[in-house]
């Protein structure tokens, strides 16, 4: 049996990390310039997209290509884009979730890493009336890092020719493996990772909570109204139920 070849030798200590931002963007078809051969029932024009940071580079260094698994009803569900602009533009009627696969360059020896986008349509949020009647559009984008652990060395010139930050040693200040508690013990050891930590991404939280928040509100004083109602409908059920029996007695 002939033997394993050696695995590519990897920086030692080392975590890079790099960002970028996923998301999409819809709006409303407009029915006076509506292309003749969109579906009828089709409301929104949207594109879901992964780019780079402002000010960042180009994210094709690192990245290979990117495939968007669209909901199962679109021909051809599967889009896979090998080249910038990482987008899929389409249109359609309904929200659903969107998996995006990041797949990196043959040098980072690395697997692909999958994340998950909610594709909204309409606005939602103390000012979602107001966009509705300027029928701007809808924007819905995170901010995420991809963490590369001990990259291949190869890789690791390739990313650092490209410039961005490096963090240096498993637990030193400002590494990106340092605020995630570091390996350990009989843990495999992690490479690529999506830790889903980034500041846009507890901001879209945080927002999320609240219009949950609102909905209960909403929800209670709908409750509390239909028993206000259920309680006047049985008071006059009952002042009839009254009025009757005493209409018999007279008789």
């Amino acid at each position: 049996m002939a033997p394993r070849p050696a695995k590519p030798p990897r920086k030692k200590g080392v975590s890079i990390y790099r960002p970028f931002i996923f998301g999409s963007i819809a709006k409303i078809i407009d029915p006076a310039s509506r292309p003749a051969n969109i579906n009828t029932d089709h409301t929104h024009q949207w594109t879901i997209y992964v780019r780079p940071c402002p000010n960042h580079p180009d994210l094709s260094y690192f990245i290979k290509k990117i495939s968007f698994k669209l909901h199962e009803t679109y021909t051809n569900s599967l889009r896979t884009v090998e080249a910038p602009p990482f987008e899929v533009t389409e249109t359609g009627w309904g929200e659903f979730e969107v998996q995006i696969k990041l797949y990196f360059v043959p040098e980072a020896n690395e697997k692909p890493q999958t994340i998950w986008h909610h594709l909204k349509l309409h606005p939602y949020g103390e000012k979602a009336e107001e966009q509705r009647e300027k029928k701007e559009p809808v924007v819905s984008e995170c901010y995420e890092e991809v963490v590369f652990n001990e990259p291949v060395e190869t890789f690791y010139d390739l990313l650092t020719s490209s410039g961005g930050p490096v963090g240096r040693g498993k637990g030193s200040k400002g590494s990106k493996q340092a605020s995630m508690g570091g390996k350990k013990a009989g843990q495999e050891e992690r490479v690529a990772e999506l830790p889903f930590n980034g500041t846009y991404s507890q901001k879209e939280e945080g927002k999320e909570l609240d219009r949950l928040g609102q909905a209960i509100k909403t929800v209670e004083l709908m409750v509390k109204e239909e028993r206000r109602k259920l309680e006047e409908r049985e008071k006059t059920l009952a002042d009839l139920k009254s009025e009757d029996g005493s209409t018999v007695k007279a008789r």
